[in-house]
């Protein structure tokens, strides 16, 4: 019986060596290389910050007289909108951001959008909360420097850069 099992055993080891029975495998995968959207080298797209401390990471955006504009917008912070709220609004030349900051606060029902100096702004985005973003697309003006500012109450002290159109 002894050398029935060794037998069996010896069988079994021989069996199982190295030299197995590989069934090949083949796929019907086909990858599809995801390719980057050309970018239109006609439009700038431009991204801009803004956070719970009352900032954006940009204090200056160059653009191309006449240029379209991809603009977006991004708050990077947590506070809900009626507390820390956010936009991006584009003055005209003769703007004076005080004036339209301090009307801004008094529109809270229009997005704090003065309805009576909407010939100042020139462009604007939605009013965004905490983790929420908002794009709008526009023509560059003439050549110059405009003020960008956000127009919730008490923002524009320190939310406000320059766009330079070239």
């Amino acid at each position: 019986m002894k050398k029935l099992i060794l037998v069996f055993l010896v069988a079994l080891a021989f069996s199982c060596g190295d030299k197995k029975k590989e069934t090949p495998v083949t796929t019907t995968d086909t990858k599809v290389e995801k390719k980057a959207p050309v970018e239109d080298p006609n439009v700038a797209v431009l991204t801009i910050e803004g956070n719970d401390q009352m900032q954006f990471n940009k204090k200056e955006l160059r653009v191309k007289a006449g240029q379209k504009i991809k603009l977006t917008l991004k708050h990077v912070g947590k506070m809900d909108m009626a507390v820390m709220g956010h936009n991006w609004a584009l003055l005209t030349q003769d703007a004076d951001v005080a004036t339209v900051g301090n009307a801004a606060a008094m529109a809270k029902d229009n997005d704090y959008i003065p309805a009576d100096m909407t010939d100042k702004i020139i462009v604007h985005t939605k009013m965004i909360g905490g983790g929420q973003t908002t794009t709008i697309e526009f023509d560059a003006p003439a050549a110059g420097t405009y003020t960008y500012m956000c127009t919730f109450p008490g923002h524009y002290a320190l939310m406000q850069g320059k766009l330079i159109v070239e």
